[in-house]
């Protein structure tokens, strides 16, 4: 199962694919984050972000997509950016109907490292380990929506079960459909000026 995570935030939107299967290695997809400028008017700067998932979900073509559960926090300006583009996230994976999944940050952390109170730097390093990475990714957040897929396919329930279905009947369709397999990006690459990258590209 292909699995896209997503850490929203309207700077920075870390995305990363993983695929994989409970029990079983994974993968590394793709990885990468979708940026929008601060200075740039708030309607533009979701406008941005919906384009850049959009790209993502094309070029990826995940099962499911795991989003990360906004929660309150001390900065609210902080935390209604981020709900807002975890809406964007979302919304583009149910326009295509798609399995979306929300994980809290804690969840996370516990399905990476076995504490639900890790720091960025233990998830980033679990991350490279689980995917057998050369480097660490960054920035942080591209790190946390690869820590956001594994989790799901180590986690998803009902989620990932239904993931599976649809994982199964795209297999099938790619059988009888002309034109071979679906093809997987050999890069992250995003939309000009996302910022998107693979681990150890300069």
């Amino acid at each position: 199962m292909r699995v896209l995570g997503v850490d929203p935030g309207l700077t920075r939107c870390g995305v990363g694919a993983v695929e994989g299967r409970p029990g079983a290695p994974l993968s590394l997809v793709a990885v990468g984050v979708v940026r929008t400028g601060a200075d740039e008017e708030l309607g533009a700067r979701l406008v941005g972000i919906e384009a850049g998932i959009e790209h993502w979900l094309d070029e990826v073509r995940p099962d499911a997509v795991a989003v990360e559960r906004v929660f309150s926090q001390h900065n609210v300006r902080t935390v209604m950016g981020t709900a807002q583009a975890a809406g964007i996230a979302v919304l583009c994976a149910a326009r295509r109907g798609l399995p979306v999944a929300l994980h809290t940050p804690s969840e996370v952390k516990a399905a990476i490292t076995g504490s639900g109170t890790a720091d960025k730097k233990q998830i980033g390093a679990m991350v490279t380990r689980l995917l057998r990475l050369t480097e660490m990714p960054r920035p942080a957040d591209a790190a946390d929506a690869l820590a956001l897929a594994i989790c799901h396919v180590w986690r998803g329930g009902p989620q990932h079960r239904l993931a599976q279905a649809v994982a199964a009947a795209k297999a099938r369709s790619r059988t009888v459909a002309p034109g071979g397999p679906a093809r997987t990006p050999r890069d992250a690459a995003g939309p000009p000026g996302d910022g998107a990258r693979t681990p150890g590209s300069p």
